[in-house]
């Protein structure tokens, strides 16, 4: 897997799905979908627009669909050969066919719909592509802000800002005792969140709580900004799969709560189990 940095110092972005992957899938050209995905979005969300309820009682935009547009349509022209899984396809694919996939992308075009309706900025662009049942590489652009966060295994993971160059993210350590910094939902806090910054504040003697929208907190603990984002409540493959693999190649986790096991991909209920987001343990990577 060819990795380093190119000739003007920036990441060289080229990512073997897997070892013996012959085909190479450049992020930079994954980054450029997201960003002009992210574009439609900041176009809708510059002017008045209508919300309609998805039947899962979940809002949808027309942002949502022009974003999901480009999305699918770039990633079907350059990647022909890699099946694509979003989460405003017109239908989604059932498991009998997806259990077939090795490898897809796995697709939310605007993640924190929410957010994006209350108009505060905290809303993202997701695109991972899954390998094994694993995210293998990430890309989190955030439009309101033209911040983006992508990653990649055995090529690490960066961050990007709309005026400035690409710089290396990684996550910090989360400490034994002392202050801890955790984010959650912004739209979704649960009781059983509660209860468990309950515990976390007999164990730190100062612990702060930022609320957060989207996948963006994922990659705040990926660039060291939080040692820990729990998330007791409801999320899709699609909401955690980008800024997951992103997470990984910082040398952080992303873990079920219930068994600590790193959170799957491809399972025949698309619906997440509860999980928390955390910096590196000590002996465990990390800085």
């Amino acid at each position: 897997m060819e990795q380093g940095r190119r000739a003007d110092g920036g990441p060289r972005e080229l990512l073997g799905t897997s070892a013996s992957a012959l085909e190479m899938i450049s992020l930079d050209r994954v980054r450029a979908i997201a960003a002009d995905a992210g574009a439609a979005i900041m176009e809708v969300y510059s002017r008045d627009f209508s919300v309609r309820a998805k039947h899962d009682a979940s809002p949808l935009t027309e942002a949502d669909l022009a974003a999901h547009a480009i999305i699918e349509g770039r990633l079907r022209e350059q990647f022909p050969q890699i099946p694509l899984l979003s989460e405003e396809g017109s239908e989604q694919v059932p498991y009998a066919t997806r259990r077939q996939w090795r490898r897809y992308w796995l697709v939310d075009p605007l993640d924190g719909t929410k957010e994006f309706v209350k108009r505060n900025g905290q809303f993202t662009v997701n695109i991972a592509l899954i390998d094994g049942n694993r995210p293998v590489a990430g890309v989190v652009h955030v439009p309101a802000t033209g911040t983006t966060y992508w990653g990649a295994e055995s090529a690490g993971s960066f961050k990007s800002s709309e005026a400035g160059d690409a710089v290396p993210i990684r996550c910090s350590t989360v400490p034994a005792s002392g202050r801890l910094r955790v984010v959650g939902s912004s739209s979704h806090r649960s009781a059983e969140t509660d209860r468990y910054l309950q515990a976390l504040r007999r164990r730190y003697s100062e612990l702060s709580f930022l609320a957060v929208g989207s996948s963006i907190k994922i990659c705040m603990v990926a660039e060291g900004a939080a040692d820990i984002y729990p998330r007791f409540g409801p999320t899709m493959e699609w909401d955690t799969a980008a800024a997951h693999a992103i997470l990984n190649t910082a040398g952080g986790r992303l873990i079920r709560h219930d068994t600590g096991e790193d959170l799957p991909y491809n399972k025949p209920d698309l619906l997440n189990q509860w999980f928390v987001a955390e910096a590196a343990r000590s002996g465990h990577g990390g800085e």
